[in-house]
């Protein structure tokens, strides 16, 4: 690829990137100060917190500007009746995406063991979000198989409309699992996610501190990732993404844009975005 080929693909793709946030006390007075609204943001969910730290926080960064995308983990609703509830609060606020994964909670909170039963849930409602995210594992989930975890997205593909995938560190990783996932004919489109430039010591802090999120569970049982993360020079995010610009570049693996994970590290990951973009050519504000 040219480099002003890659420029433009890596500058579309910044433009149109979102944060996933963490439902901290300060979060929300963090992205306000540091994030010009209509950005997209996610809200994690966690057993520990309850998923009414999410709804609560999502429903306030609405009202702040923001385009918001709650995380619903199917193991902690309690089924469909708290779904439908859940519904009739979050459409009225005009939230049109959500993140569904399985969530952490164990036991569950009810009947939903996995995601794949609260999607069919929302299929009965009539389909209330335009966009519904399920999770794509790059790099080995702790304790399912790829082979199984490429399965659970071909049958979810009925109900969603994208992937996301967890954290990857690995370019040449990233297009092997997408080139497996393209074979197989999963066809919706890829968010990529990525740590953002996240600093060593507030990682370690934030990641011992908060079980919340996908993201922190991925770090919480991948002691490497931390050491990745955490080494001098061993993670940047603006190298992956040079690295990973082919399969980025590709049309055949359907990238739609990056979810980036900020261990609510946001003031640091929008100055590293900005600045980015403004490298690459395009306006500093720049956002979708």
């Amino acid at each position: 690829m040219r480099n002003k080929d890659k420029a433009v693909v890596l500058r579309g793709l910044l433009e149109r990137a979102r944060y996933e946030v963490l439902p901290t006390a300060s979060i929300e007075d963090t992205v306000c100060a540091e994030v010009p609204p209509g950005r997209t943001l996610t809200v994690t969910a966690s057993p520990s917190k309850g998923l009414e730290a999410t709804l609560s926080l999502a429903e306030r960064l609405v009202g702040h500007g923001y385009d918001v995308v709650p995380h619903l983990a199917a193991r902690m609703i309690s089924g469909s009746s708290e779904l439908k509830e859940i519904v009739e609060r979050l459409v009225p606020l005009g939230v049109t995406t959500v993140f569904v994964p399985a969530g952490d909670a164990d036991p569950p909170a009810g009947s939903y063991e996995g995601s794949v039963e609260l999607l069919e849930d929302l299929t009965t409602l009539g389909r209330p979000f335009p966009n519904v995210g399920i999770t794509g594992y790059p790099e080995s989930h702790p304790s399912i198989g790829d082979d199984l975890t490429i399965q659970a997205m071909w049958d979810k593909r009925h109900f969603a409309t994208q992937v996301v995938s967890n954290l990857t560190f690995d370019a040449a990783l990233l297009r092997t699992w997408v080139t497996r996932m393209r074979a197989r004919g999963i066809t919706m489109p890829l968010l990529v996610g990525l740590p953002g430039p996240v600093e060593r010591t507030k990682l370690l802090a934030m990641a011992t501190k908060i079980g919340v999120g996908e993201s922190t569970r991925f770090l919480a049982k991948h002691k490497s990732t931390f050491a990745r993360i955490a080494a001098p020079g061993g993670y940047s995010p603006e190298k992956f993404l040079e690295k990973a610009s082919p399969v980025l570049g590709d049309p055949l693996s359907f990238v739609a844009g990056l979810h980036v994970f900020t261990f609510n590290q946001v003031a640091e990951t929008e100055r590293w975005r900005a600045g980015l973009v403004a490298r690459l050519g395009g306006p500093v504000g720049a956002a979708s």
